[in-house]
């Protein structure tokens, strides 16, 4: 047999890649909504034998080793609480996601890149305050003028997101796949409408 199809088998059955688990903290709430914290099965598993995580729901597949048999889970609540971060770290997704995944200047959504609000070649610099989302026909039309030189305007201001923000930000954009058992972990602490 050719020594790459045995290492690929081995390492990523077909099916198992495809069964991820929900992370919650010891507050049965996820431990991030931005990206969504999901292991994929063979971290889980591990943390399950190492007793760190407790399981709380669990696919209908199996994976087996040479003595045991395990289903694997899809819902796991870690046993000690991971403290919350106090600061959204600056990144291109979070940035699309303080900004509802639409330019700051339009309001479209699709192609999107990142504009400075100030142009760095007139002392912008890259921080949470001086740069948003824009869909490239606003990013060129603006190019390296102000705001004031090209006629455009914000949505609303560019400034730090809090994570609370990020998360209510991040409960609106669920990833395209959502396990069913993974549901009643992700909205429990949502406002229930009156």
């Amino acid at each position: 047999m050719d020594g790459d199809f045995r290492s690929n088998f081995v390492r990523e059955p077909a099916g198992m890649r495809h069964y991820p688990a929900l992370v919650l903290n010891a507050d049965y709430r996820p431990l991030s909504y931005y990206p969504l914290s999901l292991w994929p099965w063979q971290e889980t598993i591990k943390a399950v034998c190492l007793d760190r995580v407790q399981i709380l729901a669990q696919y209908e597949a199996v994976v087996r080793s040479q003595r045991s048999e395990f289903r694997i889970p899809s819902v796991v609540v870690l046993k000690d609480f991971v403290k919350p971060q106090k600061r959204v770290a600056f990144t291109r997704f979070n940035l699309f996601l303080r900004d509802e995944f639409c330019c700051q200047y339009c309001g479209s959504r699709g192609d999107l890149t990142f504009d400075h609000v100030v142009p760095r070649s007139k002392g912008g610099i890259t921080s949470w305050e001086n740069v948003v989302a824009a869909c490239s026909p606003c990013n060129l039309k603006k190019a390296n003028k102000t705001l004031r030189q090209v006629g455009m305007r914000l949505q609303r201001p560019p400034r730090q997101p809090t994570p609370e923000e990020m998360m209510a930000h991040g409960r609106r954009f669920p990833p395209n796949h959502l396990h069913d058992s993974w549901l009643d972990y992700l909205y429990w602490d949502a406002e229930l409408d009156a």
